[in-house]
């Protein structure tokens, strides 16, 4: 049986204009991209797109399904007991799907296995949810001033050796994405964003041994020196960069067929949004996003003029950044980083479909991919901010399966 969505303008990903046609999907895949209607056979369900956009689904560069509040519930604790962790981790996974993010590339959980649990239930179908890079908790130093991922389980030690284990390890759990803190945290402790958490020998024996594994490193970047280490040592998506200066910049722009940025600009936004009860003193936080914002407002249009992969992802999951609100960062891209709706849209899509390890087969509507799709009623091309509104997404199709439908799915006879 096939699926025929009728009538749409298509955006495919590419940043190409829309354009009308009509799609057919059969199994997983997409089979027909066509100007020209689409004859519909016995047993095909036929979607009447009525003019509405159909685009790539949206991927998340930078998730975090374990940290635990979402737009359906808040929590005010980071940790959790491990049995509502899990609940709230597989909840995030479904309030994510529903907002139109098809895929996810995770950037730390907070238990060693808990997300390859998670992916694995969503590839067997047995949760609703992206398809997803599992990664383990963040590593980091025990005892580094500025960062807090949770509790340190098989972390131990220092220096190249035990970071070598420490892959080992994630490979033998079925982890995805390693993922390192290379740099503190301001938002954390005033000041440790500058502060190097980690040698080069030791990143660059994490990289070494990770890819030897087949599995790709992401970092948290900030301090300029943070940046340069990670690109040395070959670190594969970089996430912040908020200090890099211009050896930074050019080292950044050489790696650029190689590597991925995302800024992670939601978490900052909102941290300056926030209106935390009186008990919660935010006021810190609050300094530390102002130059990150002018930082990155100059950084990421020289990055994406430079051509740099600049992916759209912002640390969501915390009570004042929930999951499920993450489409705002394609906003933020348009508003301060001076992207057009379509170079976002592409960000999204295309380059997610990268990032996934998967740009042969996702992220585009095109022939033989995945049949990750998203029927807007709409034009986000021209508004990005009504992705940001679930009702405004009349389908959600993830592998060429209905995790949203429209009101009527004709069968043909």
């Amino acid at each position: 049986m096939r699926t025929i969505i009728r009538d749409v303008r298509i955006f495919d990903g590419s940043g190409s204009p829309l354009r009308a046609g009509h799609v057919a999907i059969e199994g997983e895949r997409i089979v027909t991209v066509s100007d020209q209607p689409i004859t519909a056979g016995a047993g095909d369900r036929v979607i009447d797109g009525e003019g509405r956009t159909l685009m790539p689904g949206l991927i998340e560069a930078h998730a975090h399904l374990s940290w635990a509040s979402s737009v359906e519930k808040i929590y005010h604790q980071f940790m959790l007991p491990p049995d509502e962790m899990k609940v709230a981790t597989w909840r995030n996974a479904r309030v994510l799907l529903d907002q139109g993010f098809t895929s996810a590339f995770s950037a730390g959980a907070l238990g060693d296995t808990l997300e390859v649990e998670l992916r694995d239930a969503i590839a067997r179908g047995d949760v609703q949810g992206p398809r997803l890079r599992a990664s383990t908790i963040e590593r980091s130093p025990e005892g580094a001033e500025g960062v807090e991922t949770g509790k340190k389980v098989s972390m131990e030690g220092r220096g190249p050796e035990a970071m070598r284990d420490f892959v080992r390890r994630c490979a033998d759990w079925g982890i995805d994405n390693v993922k390192l803190v290379i740099s503190g945290e301001d938002a954390l402790l005033p000041g440790s964003s500058q502060h190097i958490l980690y040698d080069e020998e030791e990143v660059a024996a994490a990289c070494d041994e990770a890819h030897k594994l087949g599995m790709i490193v992401a970092a948290h970047t900030q301090a300029a020196e943070a940046v340069k280490i990670a690109l040395r040592s070959g670190v594969d998506a970089l996430y912040h960069c908020s200090y890099a200066d211009a050896e930074a910049l050019d080292m950044l722009e050489a790696a650029r067929d190689r590597i991925f940025m995302a800024p992670a600009i939601g978490v900052i936004v909102a941290t300056l949004e926030a209106s935390p009860p009186p008990h919660v003193d935010m006021s810190s936080m609050k300094e530390m996003a102002k130059p990150v914002i002018a930082n990155t407002k100059e950084l990421i249009p020289e990055l994406k003029r430079r051509g740099v992969r600049v992916l759209p992802g912002g640390d969501y999951g915390f009570p004042f950044n929930p999951n499920g609100r993450n489409a705002r960062d394609l906003e933020h891209f348009v508003t301060l980083y001076g992207y057009t709706p379509a170079e976002v849209l592409s960000a999204a899509t295309m380059l997610g479909g990268q990032l996934m390890q998967c740009g042969h087969e996702l992220g585009l509507v095109r022939e033989n991919y995945l049949g990750d799709l998203l029927l807007v009623d709409g034009d986000p091309t021209a508004d990005v901010t009504i992705l940001q509104d679930p009702a405004r997404l009349a389908m959600i199709m993830k592998g060429g399966q209905l995790h949203k439908a429209p009101v009527a799915t004709p069968v043909a006879a």
